[in-house]
């Protein structure tokens, strides 16, 4: 499959990040699964079916995004297209519900991952095909790298497309110039949830400093490090981070990062030296963050789920 090659029409990293929230497809009718977690929560998973023994590909959204998420849509209508099947977890919180839980979800949460596509492959007659987008994507590369070779026994392969995959890089750099508009963007729809958790459980973390953040490490440090276990922002970013990982990855692995992704400068992303040898390195010099247009004006959002399809056919082992 050629390598992502962005259309004249439609320069910059900036562009290219915000045109596809433009032009995201129609959604197509999906059926939503409620599964009760471990602790005693639960998620949300709408599914897109498809024949018996069909390919099934498990698609992690990113942060504060849902099976609604223009990549989500998208995915749905490839996997529509080629008679597969689809699968979007929710990450607590993120279905349009409240989860039952203190906890949430953050970017390195690879048991969350763990549980969700273990069942998921306890109902699958083959392994699954996993993909992450952003913050999905770093938490299903630091699962893997988790579970070396024993990935194997649940997926084909891992994808990931414009993982964060330098949590203190990314987040540093959401804090300057235009890039703070991404930061309200997410900070609003975060702020809002998490004082509606506070509401269920009071005390949970210091409501002040949560209203007064003013970039995702204030949140962080304020907000996700405690509840999820971590002693502040830049211990969680130090933890959660998965380039670390991609080393001990033992499965095939695809990380697709733009070099002009406005989350994440060219200078932090990895070299080979700093990737297992099953994992492939693309990073071409445009997509934005997870953009990917594609065509003629206004373009369409092809490519992206072509190249996962691709990956999954013709890159990955296919034997169960």
């Amino acid at each position: 499959m050629k390598p992502y090659c962005a259309p004249a029409w439609l320069p910059g990293g900036h562009a290219q990040t915000l045109w596809p929230l433009l032009i995201k497809p129609r959604p197509l009718p999906l059926r939503r699964e409620r599964v009760d977690a471990p602790d005693g929560d639960f998620i949300d998973i709408d599914w897109l079916d498809g024949p018996p023994g069909a390919p099934l590909l498990v698609l992690f959204h990113g942060l504060e995004g849902s099976a609604q998420s223009h990549y989500g849509l998208s995915a749905a209508l490839a996997c529509k297209r080629h008679g597969w099947r689809l699968a979007l977890p929710h990450f607590r919180g993120c279905s349009g519900e409240l989860n039952r839980r203190p906890r949430a979800y953050h970017s390195g949460d690879s048991e969350e991952i763990d549980w969700i596509l273990r069942r998921l492959r306890d109902g699958a007659d083959r392994r699954l095909h996993a993909a992450g987008v952003s913050l999905g994507g770093n938490a299903l590369l630091k699962w893997a790298g988790e579970c070396g070779k024993t990935a194997g026994e649940v997926v084909t392969g891992v994808a990931a497309i414009c993982p964060p995959l330098d949590l203190a890089a990314c987040g540093h750099h959401l804090a300057r110039g235009f890039n703070r508009i991404y930061t309200r963007h997410f900070l609003d729809t975060m702020k809002h949830v998490s004082a509606e958790r506070l509401r269920r459980f009071p005390g949970l973390f210091d409501a002040a400093r949560m209203r007064r953040a003013a970039t995702l490490w204030d949140f962080d440090d304020a907000v996700t490090g405690p509840v999820h276990g971590f002693a502040g922002a830049d211990d969680y970013w130090r933890r959660c981070s998965a380039k670390p990982f991609l080393k001990s990855i033992a499965v095939p692995a695809l990380a697709v990062n733009p070099k002009n992704d406005p989350f994440l400068p060219a200078r932090f992303l990895p070299a080979p030296a700093e990737a297992s040898r099953t994992v492939r390195l693309e990073q071409p010099a445009e997509g934005g963050h997870v953009g990917f247009v594609s065509g003629n004006f206004p373009g369409n959002l092809d490519w992206l789920p072509q190249r996962l399809l691709h990956f999954f056919l013709h890159e990955t082992a296919q034997t169960p």
